[in-house]
C-alpha cells in the first residue's frame, strides 16, 4: 500500500490498533516494541487472520528503529500501563524517559512521519514528544478528547437505551480527572441530552466520563483499558491518511486559543493530511472556560517540575 503506519508498543493497545488498522486497509503496518519476538510474532498472528477478515494491509514486526524509515505517521503507545490507584500524572517519570528514546527514534528515522501520543500522562507526553522532537506543532498531536468523547457518547446511549452510532459528545480539557465534558454539545441524533434527562442524570454521566478509565483500570485488577483507546486512536489516523478533514478533540498545542499558550490540552480540531489543520475556538460559557483554564492549570504545574 502507498501509506505506512507504525505503532511503537505492541502491548494491549498497539496490537489492538494495529488490528483495526489492519481491518481499515489503508496502510501497510509496523508494530515495533522491545521486547525481542512480541511484536515479529503478533505481526505475523494479525497477517494470519488477513484472509479470513478480509484485509490486505502487510504488517511486521520489529525491534529496530530503522524499520520506521517511510512512514507517514508513528502512533506511540509505549509506556507502563496504570494500575490500581496510580494516577496518569504517576506515570510521569517512568513514562517521559521512555518517550525520550521513543521521539529520538521517530525523528533518526522517519523524520517526515506526523507523531501521535497515546501514552499516559496524554498531555504532558504530548508536549514532551513535540518538544523533543522539534517538529512543528501541526505534526505532533495526543489523543485525548476521542476517547474521553466516546466514552461519554456510550454512558448517553447506555442510560437512555438508544443505538451508541446516533450519539455526539464533546470533550475538552486534560485527559485526566480534570477534563471537561460540554453536555450542550453531546446529542442524540441531534437532540441535546439536556432535553432527554433529567440535569442530575446529566451531571452523573459527566462525572462518570471523568473517571471512565479509573473505573476500568478497577475493574480489571490489572492493567488498563485498550480496545476504546485503541479504536479512538484508528479514528484520528483514518481523518490524516484519508485526509478526511474531520473534526474530533485532540491534545494540541495552543498558542493563545482560549486564552491558554505553550501547552498542549485537548480542543475540537480539524484533522486531515496536514495534521493538525486548524484550531477550532468554541465560546464557552464563563463556567466552561474556567473549567478548562482549571485543568490547563493541573498540567502547566507538571510540565514546570520537568523543567518547562
Amino acid at each position: 500500500m502507498e501509506k505506512k503506519i507504525a505503532v511503537i508498543g505492541a502491548g494491549n493497545v498497539g496490537a489492538s490498533a494495529a488490528l483495526y488498522l489492519a481491518e481499515a486497509n489503508m496502510a501497510d503496518i509496523v508494530l515495533l516494541d522491545v521486547v525481542e519476538g512480541m511484536p515479529q510474532g503478533k505481526a505475523l498472528d494479525l497477517t494470519e487472520a488477513g484472509p479470513v477478515r478480509g484485509y490486505n494491509s502487510r504488517l511486521s514486526g520489529s525491534n529496530d528503529y530503522k524499520d520506521l524509515a517511510g512512514c507517514d505517521l508513528v502512533v506511540v503507545t509505549a509506556g507502563v500501563a496504570r494500575t490500581p490507584g496510580m494516577t496518569r500524572e504517576d506515570l510521569l517519570n517512568k513514562n517521559s524517559g521512555i518517550l525520550d528514546k521513543v521521539v529520538e527514534g521517530i525523528t533518526s528515522n522517519a523524520p517526515e512521519a506526523m507523531i501521535l501520543v497515546v501514552s499516559n500522562p496524554l498531555d504532558i507526553m504530548t508536549y514532551h514528544a513535540l518538544k523533543k522532537s522539534g517538529l512543528p506543532s501541526s505534526r505532533v498531536f495526543g489523543q485525548a478528547g476521542v476517547l474521553d468523547s466516546t466514552r461519554f457518547r456510550s454512558f448517553v446511549a447506555m442510560e437512555l437505551g438508544v443505538a451508541l452510532t446516533d450519539t455526539q459528545a464533546m470533550v475538552m480539557g486534560g485527559h485526566g480527572d480534570t477534563m471537561v465534558p460540554l453536555p450542550r454539545y453531546t446529542t442524540v441524533s441531534g437532540i441535546p441530552i439536556s432535553e432527554l434527562m433529567p440535569e442530575e442524570r446529566v451531571q452523573a454521566l459527566i462525572e462518570r466520563t471523568r473517571k471512565g478509565g479509573g473505573e476500568i483500570v478497577q475493574l480489571l485488577k490489572s492493567g488498563s483499558a485498550y480496545y476504546a483507546p485503541a479504536a479512538a486512536t484508528v479514528e484520528m489516523i483514518r481523518a490524516v491518511i484519508l485526509d478526511e478533514k474531520k473534526l474530533l478533540p485532540a491534545s494540541v498545542l495552543l498558542e493563545g486559543q482560549y486564552g491558554l499558550k505553550d501547552i498542549c490540552i485537548g480542543v475540537p480540531v480539524v484533522l486531515g493530511a496536514g495534521g493538525v489543520e486548524k484550531i477550532i475556538e468554541l465560546e464557552l460559557s464563563g463556567e466552561e472556560r474556567a473549567a478548562l483554564h482549571t485543568s490547563a492549570a493541573t498540567y502547566k504545574e507538571i510540565l514546570a517540575s520537568m523543567g518547562y
